[in-house]
């Protein structure tokens, strides 16, 4: 009985050992699929066509969920399709799997700001900062000036795009919101001269004409108020912005 019984014993570890090895082997697998599906979405988002690379995106999560590079990529193409919810959602996930994803954390971040949550996008953003490691750290400095601005905490909004243009003095997207700030503290002369400078780097950026319009107009440079109108007018045309370019231009006729 002994002797059968450790025939069983051993019969049995075989087994088992083989059924590991194999789920294993499987496993591999599946995770080598999920990844030729995600480098071909990846593809598909690189080129625009949104639809598809989510096809790919979703068929790469069914063979294999947990991995955090996928979860960015369906967050990023969900927010590219406009469902900020599911975007959030998955950002979510690829940090839950990887807590140290910073740009996991960055994208949840620009997916509350897009959703308003001004406090959930500076949680997010302020725990980047603190991420020495992080390759553009600009970009989360920008962001917690846009996240102050609309609170209307302008001093803290000031500080963080200065602290962003420490970095990256040329920054377009900072230089324009340290304007913006600026012309809501009623430092007009101050905005300005931000703003000129970051038309002379970013010459085909519609939306910083206009906020260039708005400060020549309260500087009462109306001449130039139009010329930069017509600018953003030039460089976004038949948008939500020219319409208002034109009815501010003729507001100032």
């Amino acid at each position: 009985m002994k002797i059968k019984a450790n025939g069983f014993i051993r019969t049995a570890s075989i087994f088992l050992v083989f059924f590991l090895v194999s789920c294993a082997a499987n496993l591999e697998v599946r995770k080598n699929q999920e990844e030729a599906s995600r480098n071909l979405g990846e593809a598909y988002m690189g080129q625009g066509d949104y639809t598809t690379a989510l096809r790919e995106f979703l068929k790469a999560e069914k063979l294999y969920s947990k991995d955090p590079y996928l979860q960015n990529d369906l967050g990023l193409v969900y927010m590219a399709k406009e469902r900020i919810d599911l975007a959030i959602h998955h950002f979510k996930k690829a940090v839950e799997i990887k807590p140290d994803y910073t740009p996991a954390k960055n994208n949840m971040g620009t997916a509350y700001l897009a959703q308003k949550k001004w406090d959930d996008a500076i949680a997010c953003f302020k725990e980047i900062t603190g991420d020495l490691l992080y390759a553009t750290p600009h970009y989360p400095l920008s962001n917690l000036g846009w996240a102050y601005y609309n609170k209307k905490e302008y001093r803290l909004a000031e500080k963080y795009y200065q602290d962003t243009l420490k970095i990256e003095p040329e920054f377009a997207i900072a230089l324009r919101g340290l304007g913006k700030t600026y012309i809501a503290m009623g430092r007009i002369p101050e905005a300005v001269t931000i703003l000129e400078k970051a038309a002379r780097n970013s010459p085909r950026f519609a939306e910083l004409y206009f906020d260039l319009a708005n400060a020549y107009t309260l500087s009462q440079k109306y001449k130039k108020a139009l010329d930069a109108y017509k600018k953003a007018l030039e460089f976004a045309p038949n948008s939500p912005l020219a319409v208002e370019a034109e009815k501010e231009m003729a507001r100032i006729r």
